[in-house]
């Protein structure tokens, strides 16, 4: 094979890989507290323990994206997320438009938490693809190790609200 017009390094990709490594940072780490308050405010055991579950994995996922940090030679750094910052202040909005121990708040939680899940699977998607650019395939496989939590998560909650919490909240 001949040489891929992809072969060759380019600085500005890097740079832009690494913003935008630095936005999801942001995100992971404004997250863990915004799980720990909807575990807080929902009404159903088993959400409480799907919201501290994953928070307890998106702590994982920061140490992973320190690691990705190091092997890029940066020293862990974060930008603000926009998105990450509007989505956690819709699920603060959730809280505020719904009934404390309701399951109307319970399927509203799930969907913010679903929002905030598709933002980070097209994220860490993108991420691990661009990885694979800068030729770093210990990068691509722990990018890719969290894009699959996600969507785990995602599919979690899925389950979650079409088995037990939607049914309940549409009868509340």
């Amino acid at each position: 094979m001949g040489s891929d017009k992809y072969d060759v390094y380019n600085p500005e990709f890097h740079a832009f890989f690494l913003d935008e490594l630095k936005d999801i940072y942001w995100a992971e780490k404004h997250l863990v507290d915004a799980l720990e308050k909807l575990r807080d405010n929902c009404t159903t055991p088993e959400l409480a323990q799907a919201f501290e579950k994953h928070r307890n994995e998106t702590q994982q996922h920061i140490l992973t994206v320190e690691k990705v940090f190091g092997l890029l030679g940066e020293e862990p750094d974060t930008k603000k997320c926009e998105a990450m910052a509007g989505l956690l202040k819709e699920a603060d909005t959730i809280l505020g438009d719904t009934e404390k121990d309701s399951f109307v708040r319970d399927a509203g939680l799930i969907l913010a938490a679903q929002k905030v899940e598709h933002y980070e699977i097209a994220t860490y998607g993108t991420l691990a693809i661009f990885a694979g650019y800068l030729k770093n395939d210990e990068i691509v496989q722990l990018l890719r190790s969290i894009l699959q939590n996600e969507k785990d998560t995602d599919v979690a909650l899925t389950v979650l609200a079409e088995n037990h919490i939607n049914k309940l909240a549409a009868a509340e």
